[in-house]
């Protein structure tokens, strides 16, 4: 569980994992998305996969040349196969050998059918993998957009199956459902045009077929739609047991629990095996079926050509033409069948897409924006309430912090610290209230009036836990200011201790797993302070460091004159700040400096000090 890094513009994105003291209770979200269950336990949504088709419309051109390509592989099939059987029937009929002109057209549908083929392959994945890439940030933005509330309480292995794994699965229902379906409907429509006009009852062979073909994927969508849900959840499950595991192997490790732990992931395993076992063996039954009727309608043509044959309605050569033309327009109904049995059994990864694409946002953008004059920014909670929908949490907060102090926010764990940052950084609104920065020149402006990137420009929130990504201490400081000159970042780096860690261009590790606790934390302070925020929050992120570290990184902070707002639980780091607040039941129960406050034997402050370190 970890507090966002602090972030500017729009390089970084809005998310959090709230902690543990203040997080919502699992599964609860902030007030206003209270209605809203979890994606992860969203039924199988009827018309999710219609409501992922407008993501063709940024490829429309794509699309037609797939639709068309689709449309002419198949129908140089029906033609290539109806033309030979019908050569052949000549032949044997007639006793003669194929015409020039009738050769020269085999070879040349040969030809464009192999054309056609690779053709179309080519389009329709390349179609499905440009929209794939383009969802997969539709995901990350929805995601990030209603984050951290709607994120609280999921799994981050869950949630990588969301943006992958879903996601990857859908690639199926655009490469090979929406032209596909197009053009054996088309080719079934001249395919039955060219069977009425050569002999009218073939079609009571061919069309009940077809019929009972199109008509089996809406009749097993529910059965298919709840495996595949069994699937997808078990995928799901899997992955995120898979990342908890790997992420905690060295605790596993160390208390023996690792064999405990490969058991469930096989647990997990075996889940997914008889989920998809499940799948499998329904499609093999649904194929074999579908092989049968298409066998059926085969017999059928066979005895309605040779009535015909025999009444003298039907020439001889188009006995065998007949036969291969029913197979050749069946065979793609099928085919489409068998498709869109599959693409119903995406229902569930389709939900859970939607979901994360549809993902309201909890701190909405403003229809008309305003800008921060510049200069330094004070901070004012105004009767600010929140809750997490299992109760109040904040309970009409007033404070105000002038501009260029610093303000330490004390409480028990619980007390909604955490919260309050949360806040000010805007990852959510608050249900009742405001909150708004004051600049020193100009009226208050309300958070919920600044667009993201002002906000970010201006406020950085920095947690206790430090998000790290993998590549070099540069790279990861530059997140939260890409256009930093080389200078700004060796300074930076030298007054929150980071270059005593390594050089700057050192590999990290992914999540930073080759530092310390108290390394990553001036790390993400020097992140912090590269973006050159005017209000810094720090939300126990001095937690890791030293005594003097802290000490040395607070007289720095201090010099630069920027509005800070410290959660601490260090009595000296509560000491150095200009003021004290304390939170008890959701309100401030008093504020004022240390000496004010300790000399109160009552005082709030006292009762939250006799349970912290020195």
């Amino acid at each position: 569980m970890s507090d966002t890094n602090a972030t500017r513009g729009t390089q970084a994105p809005r998310t959090t994992a709230t902690r543990a003291t203040d997080a919502p209770p699992a599964g609860a979200t902030a007030t206003r998305a209270t209605d809203a269950p979890p994606a992860e336990a969203l039924p199988p949504e009827r018309g999710a996969l219609r409501a992922l088709l407008p993501a063709l419309a940024g490829h429309r051109a794509m699309t037609a040349r797939t639709c068309v390509a689709a449309l002419l592989e198949q129908g140089s099939l029906v033609a290539l196969v109806t033309l030979a059987a019908h050569t052949v029937g000549t032949a044997v009929i007639e006793g003669g050998a194929p015409s020039a002109g009738t050769v020269t057209a085999l070879v040349a549908l040969v030809l464009v059918r192999a054309l056609t083929t690779w053709r179309e392959m080519d389009l329709s994945h390349d179609l499905a993998y440009r929209v794939l890439a383009a969802l997969r940030v539709r995901v990350f933005d929805g995601l990030a957009r209603s984050a951290p509330a709607r994120v609280a309480g999921r799994r981050s292995g869950d949630l990588a199956a969301t943006a992958m794994a879903d996601v990857e699965a859908l690639e199926f229902f655009y490469a090979h459902t929406t032209a596909q379906l197009l053009a054996s409907g088309t080719v079934l429509a001249g395919g039955t045009a060219v069977l009425a006009a050569v002999e009218p009852w073939l079609l009571a062979a061919v069309l009940p077929v077809a019929a009972l073909l199109a008509a089996a994927p809406f009749a097993e969508a529910r059965g298919r739609a709840g495996r595949g849900a069994r699937t997808r959840a078990a995928v799901a499950t899997l992955s995120a047991d898979t990342v908890e595991t790997v992420d905690g192997l060295r605790e596993l490790l160390a208390f023996g629990a690792l064999a405990g732990r490969r058991r469930r992931l096989a647990e997990r395993g075996r889940q997914v095996g008889e989920a998809q076992r499940a799948e499998a063996t329904w499609e093999a039954g649904a194929a074999a079926l579908r092989d049968l009727l298409i066998v059926a309608a085969l017999l059928g043509v066979v005895v309605a050509a040779a009535q015909s044959l025999t009444a003298g309605r039907l020439h001889g050569a188009w006995v065998p033409a007949a036969m291969a033309l029913a197979l050749a327009v069946l065979g793609p109904v099928a085919e489409s069948a068998r498709s869109l049995s599959q693409a119903v059994s995406l229902r569930a990864a389709a939900s859970r897409v939607k979901a994360a694409v549809d993902a309201p946002a909890l701190a909405p953008p403003p229809a008309v924006p305003r800008s921060l004059p510049p200069g330094p920014l004070g901070v004012r909670l105004d009767r600010v309430s929140f809750d997490y929908g299992a109760g109040p949490v904040l309970d009409g907060v007033e404070l105000t912090v002038p501009a260029g102090q610093t303000l330490a926010l004390v409480g028990a764990s619980g007390a909604g610290k955490s919260t309050c940052a949360h806040l000010l950084a805007r990852f959510w609104d608050p249900s009742g209230g405001r909150v708004q920065l004051l600049p020193a020149d100009g009226d208050p402006v309300d958070l919920r009036e600044l667009d993201d990137a002002e906000l970010r420009g201006a406020v950085a929130l920095v947690g206790q836990e430090t998000p790290l990504f993998h590549g070099t201490l540069a790279e990861n400081l530059r997140l939260a200011a890409p256009a930093a000159d080389d200078d700004l970042l060796a300074e930076t780096a030298r007054r929150c201790d980071v270059d005593r860690i390594a050089p700057l261009d050192t590999p990290v590790g992914e999540r930073g797993a080759t530092l310390s606790g108290g390394q990553r934390a001036r790390i993400a302070l020097a992140r912090a302070l590269l973006a050159r925020p005017r209000v810094l929050i720090l939300d126990e992120s001095t937690a890791h460091l030293d005594n003097t570290s802290d000490a040395r990184l607070a007289a720095a902070l201090r010099q630069e004159g920027r509005t800070t707002i410290v959660i601490a639980h260090r009595r000296a780091t509560i000491r150095r700040a200009d003021r004290i607040a304390v939170l008890e039941a959701g309100r401030i129960a008093e504020e004022g400096t240390w000496e004010e406050l300790t000399a109160r034997p009552d005082s709030a402050l006292n009762r939250s000090l006799a349970h912290l370190p020195s």
